[in-house]
């Protein structure tokens, strides 16, 4: 391979780096997990140093493993798990707190107290985003509020906010960059994503120093070069994306009306709605789906928070499993009308409840209920819940399409597949290149570099590998999602937003 683009995307229980050539072909994967860490009910955070570090190696392995140098790359793409909130020292670069993650819900009071003082209508008018702890912004101020000395450090410019791809942007550069891209910013609820600034009335209500935020830019931009203390030579950061935006590149949904879904640790459910910022009747996220040369394209956002988490717990909460793939063949051989309901809201429940007080349950258990059912319930639950956020969707907008696009570690699973078709009501088209975040990352940095000369580019190199098209009865089906929504009623906290 003469050149190619190497791709980081850093997600909440791990680290990948991808090689991918100018067709967007993989030729290179290296992968490390990091530790989680849950220090009180509720809490999760992650260690910086070992975020960073799993970002390094990975970097460094996958370039040896293809027997590339750094000078073989011509671009990095970077892409992150959002709304993850760290504040490190500028002299340093050393954090100053453990990194609190998008599931944390130690926000969850503040966010109610401000729900009651009735600012929901001027913070989703402006960011698109519900008032909730998932957002960066009621992060950051409890990060100032909790630590001591810290807001007076903020308000000198001692110190640096920033989402994943700041701090790794930091390191990359070895200091000289304190930068974000348009979709990270838009995650924060301190930016208007109408004007593309950070917004000042929300850093009043925040209580935010305007001196410890990054400089926003365009998705495909000049982010600095890697240091070549790094990975041995200078190398151009030219793409940033969260992770799902960048999901949507790399699945070419740039037509309004296109969607996606990826199903990792949660599942996020992303609707190009072009120029139009559309504002959801059903408690769904209006965002930045991408920002190329100053234009801003929209995007409509069901935010799941646990999918392949409830599979990862079913194994290593439970031991039911010895391996998630174990799934499948479980799912396969339960009974087809079993009954059993599992709702994983082990941090709350995400759109369009927006219910931080719900926990998990599992209902629907009888003398004959297996492991297999269980399992089943399972993966069930992530199809479900994706189905909550079609409802919603298509309620909010007429052009919702017939076909959804899908990624993420569990769309592997065809049994899966097929009950999201049948749940969905919709063909579900998997991808021939099933690392669609990274290839996002991957696509964005090539445009930079002119690797190509636009999205319709990038739109021919899109492959579907295989589809899944509906064959449940409609009478099943709904009332099998009956079931479902009974179930999710039984676990609510009366705390929704």
């Amino acid at each position: 391979m003469a050149s190619c683009i190497l791709a980081i995307d850093q997600g909440t229980t791990s680290s990948r780096a991808i090689l991918f050539d100018r067709h967007g072909q993989v030729h290179g994967v290296a992968q490390e997990a990091f530790p989680q860490s849950f220090p009180r009910d509720g809490w999760v955070e992650h260690d910086p140093e070992a975020i960073w570090q799993s970002v390094h190696r990975t970097c460094r392995q996958v370039l040896a493993d293809a027997s590339l140098q750094a000078g073989d790359v011509v671009a990095v793409g970077l892409t992150n798990q959002r709304e993850t909130t760290l504040v490190w020292e500028r002299d340093s670069g050393r954090p100053v707190y453990p990194a609190i993650v998008w599931q944390d819900r130690r926000t969850a009071s503040l966010c109610q107290t401000l729900k009651e003082q009735g600012h929901d209508a001027r913070i989703r008018e402006r960011t698109g985003l519900l008032i909730d702890p998932y957002f960066s912004a009621t992060k950051l101020a409890w990060l100032l509020d909790s630590i001591d000395g810290l807001r007076e450090r903020a308000e000198r410019g001692e110190l640096a906010f920033g989402t994943i791809d700041s701090f790794l942007l930091w390191r990359l550069t070895g200091g000289r960059v304190h930068a974000t891209d348009a979709t990270n910013a838009s995650r924060t609820a301190l930016f208007n994503i109408h004007t593309q600034q950070w917004d000042d009335d929300l850093l009043a209500l925040f209580d935010i120093p305007r001196a410890l935020l990054p400089e926003v830019r365009d998705c495909s931009a000049d982010f600095g070069s890697v240091d070549p203390t790094v990975l041995g030579a200078p190398i151009p950061i030219a793409g940033v994306a969260g992770d799902q935006q960048a999901a949507l590149v790399g699945q070419a949904c740039f037509s309004p009306g296109m969607a996606k879904s990826t199903y990792g640790t949660g599942c996020f459910m992303v609707l190009n709605t072009g120029d139009t910022p559309a504002v959801s009747r059903n408690q769904l996220l209006t965002t930045v789906a991408y920002r190329l040369e100053g234009k801003t394209t929209y995007a409509m956002e069901g935010s799941i928070f646990v999918a392949g988490a409830a599979i990862q717990w079913l194994r290593d909460g439970l031991g039911l499993l010895r391996e998630a793939a174990d799934s499948e063949t479980l799912a396969r051989a339960a009974r087809a009308e079993h009954g059993v309901y599992l709702v994983p809201a082990f941090t709350g429940l995400g759109a369009p409840h927006w219910d931080p007080g719900a926990r998990g349950a599992i209902l629907g258990l009888t003398r004959d209920t297996g492991i297999g059912e269980i399992v089943a319930a399972g993966l069930q639950s992530v199809c479900y819940q994706t189905r909550d956020l079609q409802a919603c969707m298509s309620a909010d907008i007429a052009t919702t399409g017939d076909t959804l696009r899908v990624d993420g570690g569990m769309v592997g699973n065809d049994w899966m597949m097929q009950f999201l078709a049948d749940m969905l009501g919709v063909t579900v088209e998997r991808p021939h290149v099933l690392e669609t975040t990274a290839l996002g990352a991957a696509y964005l940095a090539g445009l930079q570099v002119g690797w190509y000369q636009g999205l319709d580019d990038i739109a021919r190199l899109w492959h579907g590998e295989r589809r899944f098209q509906p064959t449940m009865p409609e009478a099943q089906r709904e009332r099998l999602y009956r079931g479902w929504l009974d179930a999710v009623a039984r676990v609510k906290s009366g705390e929704a937003g």
